[in-house]
């Protein structure tokens, strides 16, 4: 088993649309995008927009999404799935980051952010449909 170090939500964990908090609950990943995408690509609206050091200096001060993308779907109705608390909806991906020295620290508007090389690595071990539970604890 591997273990990979995370930064979640600046705000506290909700499924509710808006709260920019990480949804809890049972997921599946639906939908892998950047698979032959350079490490430190930036994406924006899931579309390759060139590597990190390639952005405007006052885009790099930002938390991009980079290099891979997981996009989550929620699997509990009336929970994370349904009207107003949707996490495909709300685009709650796993993906990586370049503000990597913020890894296992709040630092998300709601996605699970990974150093580069581990979400290039998880992004090859686990296939559309793969389960996900995001906890509290």
């Amino acid at each position: 088993m591997e273990v990979f170090e995370i930064s979640t939500s600046r705000k506290p964990p909700s499924c509710v649309e808006n709260s920019e908090g990480t949804p809890t609950g049972l997921h599946m990943i639906d939908g892998k995008i950047g698979a032959d995408a350079p490490i430190n690509t930036v994406f924006r609206g899931r579309a390759a927009q060139g590597l990190v050091s390639e952005q405007t200096a006052e885009e790099q001060k930002k938390n991009l999404i980079t290099t891979r993308i997981m996009r989550l779907r929620g699997l509990e109705e009336g929970k994370n799935a349904g009207h107003g608390r949707d996490t495909f909806n709300r685009y709650v991906y796993i993906h990586g980051t370049n503000q990597e020295d913020k890894i296992g620290t709040p630092n998300s508007h709601g996605c699970l952010l990974l150093r580069n090389g581990d979400v290039a690595r998880l992004f090859d071990i686990v296939s559309d449909g793969s389960l996900i539970l995001i906890s509290e604890d």
